[in-house]
């Protein structure tokens, strides 16, 4: 096997693993906020991108960590939420499932919105999640942090001493809303208030995540031009021998 040959390979292969690592990348369930405060009352987003082609996302569970007691889940038109508890009457699952003929298809995601107070005494929130698709496949977002299908984790930080009014720090933008949500909630008034509240600590709490959401975009346009160059130079080398 010729030198240039050999390099042809290389260079398909690496191309090849590119594409791979940039479709396993962009396709990850994740849990916003990455960070949050002890004794914090938090608005949670699961973000669920659907992946696979010609088949639709249809059901989505998401398992609650020890170190927080979900209190309540937001609706969304067309999913049905179902709230899994434990003996002690704890929220410990959350299933949505979207209504009959619907789904989310390959080029379209989604987000599931829950609020609930962070223990005071832990360190990190490990989020468990089971993507279910049209054709009654599961993807098992369970893994370790550098597997090909992790687990989102929450870190979270002592708190500030600063009271919301509900026992948790005000420090966040996510929490203020779910603070205000919360309020909102328990008096009965200013319910779409509290929604737009909610909304806007979501927004706030994900908006770190904005520029690394591009990185997949960049290995995938990365890996179709080494690619493309691999397979240039694959033909050449044919034509010359």
């Amino acid at each position: 096997m010729t030198l240039s040959k050999k390099n042809s390979i290389v260079a398909l292969l690496l191309a090849l693993s590119l594409v791979c690592f940039a479709g396993i990348a962009s396709a990850h369930v994740t849990v916003q906020p990455k960070q949050t405060t002890q004794g914090a009352y938090e608005v949670f987003s699961v973000r669920v991108p659907s992946e696979k082609d010609g088949v639709q996302t249809t059901k989505v569970k998401v398992r609650v960590p020890d170190g927080v007691n979900v209190s309540r889940t937001e609706p969304k038109p067309e999913w049905t939420a179902e709230l899994e508890k434990g003996a002690d009457g704890k929220i410990v699952s959350v299933t949505w499932t979207v209504a009959a003929g619907k789904g989310l298809a390959s080029t379209e995601f989604t987000e599931f919105r829950l609020t609930g107070k962070v223990a005071d005494n832990v360190t990190e929130l490990g989020w468990k999640a089971y993507q279910t698709y049209s054709d009654n496949s599961t993807v098992d977002w369970v893994g370790a942090k550098d597997s090909d299908y992790p687990a989102s984790v929450t870190a979270v930080t002592a708190g500030t001493g600063a009271g919301d009014g509900h026992g948790g720090t005000a420090g966040s933008g996510a929490q203020s809303g779910t603070a205000a949500a919360d309020e909102s909630a328990q008096t009965g008034t200013a319910a779409a208030g509290g929604n737009a509240a909610a909304e806007s600590g979501s927004a706030a709490a994900g908006a770190g995540e904005a520029s690394g959401s591009k990185v997949p975009l960049y290995l995938s346009i990365a890996a179709l031009i080494l690619g493309a160059a691999a397979l240039i130079t694959a033909i050449s080398g044919r034509r010359k021998r």
